[in-house]
């Protein structure tokens, strides 16, 4: 199989006395830096619409993932048939409308019905806030819209709207303090909108990077 071909070739990596020096070193500090930067260029490829690129990518994703696993099964946490298991039990637990009898028909009652069963996971481990589980190092707006959508799931009010035009008046008299909380408000509008901030920020400096190049584009031809 070609997993397990992969597995091999992680191990061998790893073995102390014939293996690679440089994986050797590694450990999980080390490598989670890149784990999340193949996300990135996992979400790259997609974008540009480069399926070849997509397959290579995915592929050093999933290397990461063989990484992590072959790193825990030295340690003796865990291997990779673990991790399976464990995602494989995750989905089918969170889909009883599929793998059992619940009845759901729509997309929007699934996110619902999903929300909950991570809400009751938390209560499992011993979560005690909304805000509990969400990671520190997440980009700043990821992380944002994440506590937006708990504190609203809790019952809890979003930051109005209305508040943007009186920060923005603090921020043009100099008050530059407050630059954060205007951040955090149009992620709370954009939460509202249906809108995910981070896509959005992304298109925006997309466009402003064309606008770019088409000017220097012109100024190299004047």
């Amino acid at each position: 199989m070609a997993v397990e071909r992969l597995l091999e070739i992680m191990a061998r990596l790893r073995e102390p006395e014939r293996g690679c020096p440089w994986d050797l070193e590694q450990s999980f500090g080390t490598i989670a830096p890149y784990t999340i930067e193949e996300a990135y260029e996992v979400d790259d490829a997609i974008r540009r619409k480069d399926w070849d690129g997509l397959r290579d990518e995915l592929g050093d994703l999933l290397l990461q993932v063989v990484f992590h696993a072959q790193m825990a099964r030295e340690a003796g946490h865990f291997d990779f048939a673990g991790v399976v298991h464990a995602i494989s039990d995750k989905l089918v637990r969170r889909h009883p409308h599929v793998f059992g009898d619940a009845k759901i028909e729509t997309a929007h009652a699934q996110t619902a019905a999903w929300e909950q069963q991570k809400a009751d996971e938390r209560a499992e481990r011993g979560d005690t806030s909304a805000m509990d589980g969400v990671p520190l190092a997440l980009p700043a707006l990821l992380r944002a819209r994440k506590l937006l959508s708990r504190a609203a799931r809790a019952g809890f009010e979003r930051p109005a709207a209305e508040r943007v035009a009186g920060q923005l008046a603090a921020f043009e008299s100099g008050e530059t303090e407050v630059i954060g909380d205007l951040l955090f408000s149009i992620v709370s509008i954009a939460q509202r909108a249906g809108l995910e901030p981070e896509t959005a920020l992304r298109d925006a400096t997309a466009a402003f990077e064309r606008r770019i190049r088409a000017r220097e584009a012109d100024r190299a031809r004047d």
